[in-house]
């Protein structure tokens, strides 16, 4: 905690600082949007215009709400709103005065009278919006996310981090919940990575990051949560876009996606249909000492090189409907499909030395795994409206399906120092299926009351059942043999039951409130089927939120907010069965794993809404991480998640939108924060701990009125990872774009880390572990895109209606977990 000081003194300074300048006096122009039929219209385009010359001051969207706000100096305006399907209304003159407030007539919008030939492209939406529970990346907004995939967009994404196995953390934690279109994925780890890695990014729309989510959500995600909502447009008619993109590496990729939707009276008809092909090299060098566990005398060197390659198809498809059964009720239907075939090849070899670094013997590894992942998904949902007051119920049932195959072939060759064959090789074949069933209901009520106050109410309920059968067969004199000591069957089931309330309101004049409990009984039970070994776990947790707000003036805003949270273990995890990646690695779950618990305390100050500093502070306990433990005499390593250590963290995390120039715009988003564990590995006490810095920078660029341009990167410096220390790493992104074909489409270009610079290396030393690695996979990649959009359809008095419920998730609230 010795820096904390340093961070305090930084972050009043900040505050003063930016205090004082927003003494400068300016105004506020406040309005809201509806359809003419009193529905609050979303993400309506409302353009600030200078009256003297029509020239464009600023430009936002509205809220779910139908809201907008403007803060800017003293002058005369005008005010534009338009949406696609309706006609554009503008307001009167508006004159506004040092500090003044205008409250506006609202926009009450009327149906275009034509056929929607075309699209219309009314704004641009700002790459990161931040708002007060949370941060909201706009996906398309930034060129460089051109035929990249979903894991590759978080990675750029301000505060995110992925390491060398796909696991993702949020400002240097660990534990982090993710959910698609408001739905938990129920996945993590390794099967996570898969999923994510298959997705394409021009099927997302937007990516929204909760450090502190409230009640109502789970309390799962030590770190937070973070929602991918993928594409869904809502005009009236039919419309939609199609995607098609090649991207080079060393290998080559291919992405290609359509979006579309119908709208017709109570019916909404939707999907989202991707297809990709793509082939990675992933190279890992390793160098290990093997050390006597009790005195820690040398034994012997070990050093390996590996170069796999990952190739592969995924195929995915989602489709629902929407019913406006009256202007009170809407029925859903979501059905969704993924596949994902490939193969998977690695080549090691490892190099074997004594005390004195003389080679002693050679060993090489071939694996080959053909592999194959299936995800089915179903959701029905319902919501009713009450009243006017916003006072509704949603209900929600969802069921998940994984399934996926394994085979796997590891031959291993034995090598004299000469390199003359010194043993028989040996060949083992895995058969590794995998089931993970999944089913979840829950229901909300929001109940809006006086004097601005809302009370928020949920149950929900989950039950999840995993299936891992490994079958493995030695292979002798050309004959395959059961090998029973290394075959395992795992079962795991678990049910987790919920309910939370939660109640906001305003307490004065400036500060307002929210406080939530949220109570969760988990009931869990793993079955190690081959050895008639179990274990149960039964426990109830409360995990209370709360949250203050404090308006000082128009320009400045401070949130306090606190939160438990739980971080359940991976259900790969709690498998005690061992995974052999070649002759001497192997990975082992631990049935004993406990989950870890986390208090999260945050305090932020927004300027002008487009500046915002927060500190913050994290307390884990029992925290789940990866840890190497060794074996001298056969020079074996055990990759094992094991509850090691308490994890304090704290920092303090800066981000800017900064209008440089009228064509420019640069968004920044600086993080430095110190992490620190200490406990206890293999008898041995640890206390590890560094401070570091994560600074992202987007600069984007209008060229011209269809000509745009992007030069973005992101860069952490060296920090710790639980038992690994992690050196400096980094990547400089950039891409252009031009719209053609009138606006209905674009051909962008882009290349992801230009120079080459996000190689990862890193080091675990304690006990009797000594272990370096280094690892280079394919980030460098150029890529072009072709996207079309099209959109044909009469507005009607029906589209109104539609509107009351036009973005699935305004009925499905984010509330899952493991």
């Amino acid at each position: 905690m010795k820096h904390l000081p340093t961070l305090l003194i930084v972050f009043l300074l900040l505050n003063v600082s930016l205090f004082s300048i927003a003494q400068s006096n300016s105004g506020t122009i406040k309005g809201h949007v509806n359809d003419g039929s009193n529905v609050p219209m979303q993400a309506a385009t409302v353009t600030l215009l200078r009256s003297s010359d029509s020239a464009v001051v600023k430009l936002t969207v509205t809220s779910k709400e139908g809201n907008f706000t403007f803060t800017t100096l003293p002058g005369k305006y005008i005010v534009t709103v338009s949406a696609v399907g309706f006609a554009k209304a503008s307001s009167g003159e508006i004159i506004l005065i040092d500090g003044g407030e205008k409250q506006l007539t609202a926009f009450a919008l009327t149906a275009a009278s034509k056929d929607l030939k075309a699209v219309t492209v009314s704004g641009k939406k700002a790459l990161v919006e931040q708002k007060l529970d949370r941060m909201i990346v706009n996906v398309d907004a930034a060129v460089s996310n051109v035929g990249a995939t979903a894991l590759e967009v978080l990675e750029k994404s301000p505060g995110i981090s992925i390491d060398k196995d796909g696991n993702i953390s949020l400002k240097g934690k660990a534990g982090v919940t993710v959910y698609i279109d408001g739905r938990p994925s129920y996945l993590s780890g390794t099967d996570l990575a898969n999923l994510l890695r298959n997705m394409n990014a021009s099927q997302l729309d937007q990516i929204e990051i909760m450090t502190n989510p409230p009640a109502k959500y789970d309390a799962a995600g030590n770190s937070g949560i973070i929602n991918i909502k993928t594409k869904k447009t809502k005009t009236m008619g039919y419309n939609g876009s199609l995607s098609l993109g090649y991207g080079q590496g060393k290998y080559p990729k291919l992405n290609e996606s359509l979006n579309f939707n119908y709208r017709k009276n109570k019916i909404n008809l939707f999907t989202n249909i991707g297809y990709s092909y793509r082939q990675n090299f992933n190279n890992l060098d390793i160098q290990r000492k093997f050390m006597d566990a009790g005195t820690k005398e040398l034994k012997s060197h070990f050093e390996q090189e590996s170069r796999m390659r990952d190739h592969g198809e995924s195929m995915n498809a989602k489709v629902g409907m929407d019913f406006y059964a009256t202007k009170k009720s809407t029925f859903g239907v979501v059905l969704g499909g993924f596949s994902n075939p490939g193969t998977f090849r690695n080549s090691s070899d490892v190099n074997i030395y004594d005390v004195s670094k003389v080679l002693q013997s050679i060993t090489r590894a071939n694996t080959r795994n053909e592999r194959s992942w299936k995800n089915y998904s179903t959701n029905l949902n319902y919501r009713f409206v009450f009243d006017s007051t916003g006072r509704e119920i949603t209900a929600d049932a969802d069921y998940l399906g994984y399934r996926s195959k394994n085979n796997q072939l590891l031959i291993n060759s034995y090598f004299d120092a000469g390199g003359q064959a010194s043993e028989v090789p040996d060949s083992l074949k895995g058969n590794l299926p995998q089931n993970i069933n999944i089913y979840s209901a829950k229901v909300d009520y929001v109940h809006p009351l006086k004097k601005g106050a809302k009370f928020e109410a949920g149950i929900k309920s989950s039950f999840v059942k995993t299936d891992n059968n490994a079958s493995y067969d030695s292979i002798q004199n050309g004959q395959d043999v059961h090998d029973t000591r290394r075959s395992n069957h795992f079962i795991y089931q678990e049910n987790v039951n919920a309910a939370y309330a939660n109640y906001s309101r305003p307490l004065t004049k400036r500060l307002s409130g929210q406080f939530g409990l949220r109570l969760e009984h988990t009931n869990a039970k793993g079955n190690q089927v081959s050895t008639n070994e179990s274990f149960s776990r039964n426990y109830v947790q409360l995990f209370p939120t709360a949250y203050l707000q404090f308006t000082a003036d128009k320009n400045n805003s401070f949130v306090l907010n606190y939160g438990r949270r739980i971080q359940r273990p991976n259900y790969e995890d709690l498998n005690p069965f061992i995974l052999f990646l070649d002759r001497y690695t192997f990975e082992q779950g631990n049935p004993n794993l406990k989950p870890q618990f986390a208090h999260n305390i945050e305090l932020s100050h927004t300027f002008k809404g487009t500046f915002t500093t927060t500190l913050n502070y994290t307390n884990t306990t029992d925290i789940i991480t990866e840890v190497l433990e060794q074996n001298a005499e056969r020079n074996e390593t055990f990759v094992i998640p094991r509850n090691i250590a308490t994890q304090r963290q704290y920092g303090i995390s800066v981000s800017a939108g900064v209008p440089v120039t009228k064509w420019w715009t640069a968004n920044l988003w600086a993080n430095v924060y110190n992490n620190e564990f200490t406990g206890i590995v293999n008898n041995d006490k640890i206390k590890l701990g560094a401070t570091t810095g994560q600074f992202n920078l987007s600069n984007q660029i209008k060229l011209s009125k269809t000509i745009s341009a992007e030069v973005s990167g992101f860069y952490r410096t060296p920090g710790v990872d639980g038992v690994f220390k992690i050196q400096g790493f980094g990547m400089v992104n950039a891409g252009i774009s031009q719209q053609i074909m009138k606006g209905k489409g674009s051909v962008r270009l882009s290349i992801r880390d230009a120079f080459y610079t996000q190689k990862i290396d890193g080091s675990s030393k304690f006990s009797n572990i000594d272990a370096t690695f280094q690892q280079s996979r394919e980030s460098r990649v150029v890529s072009a895109n072709f996207t079309y959009r099209f959109s044909k359809g009469k507005a009607n008095n029906a589209r109104k209606r539609a509107s009351s419920a036009s973005d699935e998730q305004n009925r499905i609230k984010v509330d899952g977990g493991n």
